[in-house]
């Protein structure tokens, strides 16, 4: 679903899945800690901090991220707003 190619250096990336019309956003301050926002482009909500150290480790977690978060809810995020 999700292709991530972030570099530890940016301190904002988003993806989107024009598919399904699903959306990551990941913000960082300090570049070691990491906000992970998903939903649509209209409607996002915080899922995860994740703590990374180098690109490798960020993309690896992002991933797992988005995928325990679209498991555990068996659905796409556009549900998450009526």
């Amino acid at each position: 679903m999700f292709k991530f190619n972030m570099q530890i250096e940016q301190n904002y990336a988003s993806f989107f899945d024009a598919e399904s019309g699903n959306a990551v956003f990941v913000d960082s301050f300090d570049n070691e800690e990491f906000d992970v926002r998903m939903g649509t482009l209209s409607y996002s909500t915080h899922v995860a901090t994740v703590h990374a150290l180098s690109n490798d480790e960020l993309n690896r977690k992002l991933s797992e991220v988005a995928a325990q978060h679209y498991e555990h809810n068996r659905t796409t995020t556009s549900g998450l707003r009526s």
